[in-house]
């Protein structure tokens, strides 16, 4: 299982970026899919998950900002992030779980700027 993720970068207080992640070696239709996050000095925070199904949940703190969804057929899921915060600042992770294991791709940095 390999799982890319990228699309972070700098953006300004109040903007948006939206992130991908690419999967590999497994069935992608049938594996939910999450989005984590950590800033530093905090533990790693779930921050939404896609199930196969398409249903979503959201951590409290980016509820009615981000979105997450997934492609099928791009072997694909995103997170659009909008009205980020500095709060919103962190390492963000693609991850899944196969047969009672975590994988996680390599993580991808967003940087809000006040």
């Amino acid at each position: 299982v390999q799982l890319q993720a990228f699309g972070g970068g700098l953006v300004q207080a109040g903007g948006s970026l939206k992130l991908s992640c690419v999967a590999s070696g497994m069935v992608f239709s049938t594996t939910h899919m999450a989005w984590y996050r950590q800033a530093p000095g905090k533990q790693r925070e779930l921050v939404a998950r896609v199930f196969s199904t398409s249903a979503t949940n959201y951590a409290d703190s980016v509820k009615g900002r981000f979105t997450i969804s997934r492609d099928n057929a791009k072997k694909t899921v995103y997170l659009q992030m909008n009205a980020l915060t500095s709060e919103d600042t962190a390492v963000y992770y693609c991850s899944c779980s196969l047969r009672a294991q975590t994988y996680w791709g390599q993580g991808t940095q967003v940087t809000v700027s006040s």
